[in-house]
């Protein structure tokens, strides 16, 4: 599948041209193999640092990372280390993006760094406030992370492209083009401290979008250009609105506390229980199937087994609605297909001449009734 990921060749000119080396880019295919390459470096740097030493922390997204430490000394030996580990492969750090800095105190006429498009910085606060390390001891400052100011600079301007490019279009495909990127953009920064940033970014969006209608109605007055964009709704003052869209704001992305991933947890681990509860929004737990996922503990109610990534899950009735069975939750639960399908050729076959049983679990075990054939072997057995 790499192969012909790098043999693919690109579109370009209104013409193919073969990729004779390197990889497209914005292309899957870098980030992977960037991923690939760079895998073990995280090893390798904490294992040259004692136990007396601190252990620097390594947080990695493709190739751009960053080495945290408390000291200077443990920076600079972990920046030598990557650099050597680099060289084995014939890369080198690009001396324009590396900095060392300090994330509480100047250092160098810089305080904090920007990464993934947030600024991560650190600031000095009372007792009420102030951030704890591992074992509850209080530090005396408190770590924020906001959007960066290059992040919101190319936002703003990302807007105003939009804008400029639907001077002549309709209000009801500006409103669908803005939200495409204004939701995209406060849904990746809704896990820092972005609530100011949201609002300025509103009120620089109406100024743009005044200046918009203005271009468009030079003759006409102001009141007459609100009227005719902005409507006022019940409870939500003016917005910027043609039936039947509205125009979705920065600050309906309610911020939202980040929750570490547990250890080394993966969606591909088959973990599908951890995950439900973790993603509880997720289009793939939401719903019944998220609710039942969550109820039954991750196992399949007919043969007892965890649900893998690569299962087909589907919903049975417990009671079948031919037979009176309803839609509540309580006469659903998840099996899998071929469990799905197992249990109904038995009920078909007459092997279960009558409704399956429930069996209440034992007390903190399961929190959902367990299925098994009549005059059949205990699934859990």
């Amino acid at each position: 599948m790499i192969k012909a990921w790098l043999k693919a060749g690109i579109l370009e000119d209104d013409g193919f041209h073969e990729t004779i080396k390197g990889t497209p880019q914005g292309g899957v295919a870098s980030p992977l193999l960037m991923n690939i390459a760079l895998h073990g470096i995280e090893t390798v740097i904490r294992g040259a640092f004692s136990y007396k030493e601190s252990v620097p922390q390594l947080i990695r997204y493709a190739d751009d990372l960053v080495i945290l430490h408390p000291t200077e000394t443990g920076v600079q030996k972990a920046k030598g280390l990557l650099e050597t580990w680099l060289s084995t492969m014939g890369l080198e750090l690009k001396p324009s993006k590396t900095k060392i800095t300090h994330t509480l105190w100047e250092y160098q006429g810089h305080v904090g760094f920007d990464f993934l498009g947030w600024t991560i910085r650190q600031f000095p606060v009372g007792q009420t406030h102030t951030g704890k390390n591992p074992r509850g001891k209080p530090l005396g400052f408190k770590t924020i992370i906001r959007p960066s100011k290059e992040a919101v600079k190319r936002h703003q301007a990302d807007m105003k492209v939009v804008i400029d490019r639907n001077q002549h279009a309709s209000q009801e495909k500006l409103i669908e083009e803005l939200n495409r990127v204004n939701r995209g953009w406060a849904n990746y920064h809704r896990r820092t401290v972005a609530s100011k940033t949201s609002h300025a970014c509103d009120n620089v969006l109406y100024l743009q979008l005044r200046r918009w209608a203005k271009r468009r109605h030079p003759h006409k007055g102001g009141h007459w250009i609100a009227n005719k964009y902005w409507h006022v709704r019940e409870g939500k003052g003016w917005q910027f609105r043609s039936q039947p869209v509205t125009l979705w704001k920065h600050g309906q992305a309610h911020v939202q506390k980040h929750t570490k991933v547990k250890g080394a947890a993966s969606p591909y681990d088959g973990d599908l229980l951890y995950w439900s509860q973790r993603l509880k929004t997720h289009p793939m737990f939401n719903g019944v199937k998220g609710m039942l996922l969550r109820k039954q503990q991750g196992k399949c109610r007919w043969c007892g087994l965890l649900f893998q990534d690569t299962d087909v899950i589907e919903i049975d009735h417990i009671t079948p609605k031919g037979e009176g069975g309803g839609e509540e939750l309580s006469n659903k639960c998840l099996l899998h297909r071929h469990c799905h399908d197992e249990r109904h050729a038995k009920r078909v076959d007459g092997i279960s001449d009558k409704d399956p049983i429930i069996e209440e679990p034992d007390a903190g075990k399961l929190a959902c009734p367990v299925l098994k054939p009549s005059g059949g072997d205990d699934p859990f057995a």
